[in-house]
């Protein structure tokens, strides 16, 4: 009798990092929440497919109260990677798990745009947990089809063709789109005040600067359809046209 000894297959385990979206609720949440649907009503799809890392961490917040938020957030199809910043008391199995050590792609910034209220609609900022690279460009000679998210966070994108409606562009340095812009850029995604948004054709849904960003319905019908570009000023949104 001839006996076989086989050597088990190890389990690979290996780090990765991802780029999530980090949602800072205030007090009270219920108000919180009302200018998170108004955000969402004005730029259908923003949170679609996207991970959101929850920043707790300047709330009084038990169990209860977290689960709740979390469940609220849920219902709106937000997806919760983790969450940062919560006492361990506050933590539970059915909760998303404790994220710590990612780094903040900079100042954290609000909605330009606030709504009658005064009150910023939502507070964003983009995290990421990989050392940077040297600045690059990256030159797309295609369209971006909807459904598409181009992510370089190493420079500028160049589009030489459109973006479509549904698709997104986000750079960590300034974004130029010689076609028309349909869908969504966000330049200066790692904290680059100084990124700059140009286009050919404005229809966008959604264009954002180092955080700071206007939806479609901030975006008036004297600039639709034109050539412009968009920079920041300190915390001004400014639009311009193109010679």
């Amino acid at each position: 009798m001839t006996a076989v000894l086989t050597t088990p297959r190890p389990i690979r385990l290996k780090g990765r990092s991802y780029l999530a979206l980090t949602l800072k609720p205030d007090l009270p949440i219920e108000d919180w929440l009302m200018r998170l649907d108004d955000l969402a009503a004005r730029s259908p799809g923003f949170f679609l497919r996207r991970p959101v890392v929850l920043d707790v961490e300047e709330l009084d917040i038990d169990r209860t109260q977290l689960r709740a938020l979390s469940t609220q957030l849920a219902a709106r199809n937000v997806r919760v990677l983790g969450i940062e910043g919560a006492r361990p008391s506050a933590l539970a199995p059915d909760l998303p798990p404790a994220m710590s050590g990612g780094r903040d792609s900079g100042e954290t910034v609000e909605e330009s745009t606030a709504p009658a209220s005064g009150r910023s609609v939502v507070v964003e900022r983009i995290v990421e947990t990989q050392p940077r690279k040297a600045s690059s460009s990256l030159i797309l000679d295609e369209n971006v089809r909807s459904g598409q998210s181009i992510i370089h966070l190493d420079g500028d994108v160049t589009v030489m063709g459109n973006i479509a409606s549904g698709a997104e562009v986000i750079a960590g340095g300034s974004i130029h789109v010689y076609g028309t812009l349909r869908g969504r850029a966000l330049a200066g995604a790692m904290g680059n005040g100084e990124a700059r948004i140009f286009c050919r054709r404005l229809e966008a849904e959604l264009v954002s600067i180092d955080g700071l960003y206007k939806t479609a319905d901030d975006l008036g019908p004297d600039i639709r359809g034109h050539a412009v570009q968009f920079w920041l000023n300190g915390e001004t949104f400014n639009v311009g046209s193109l010679a």
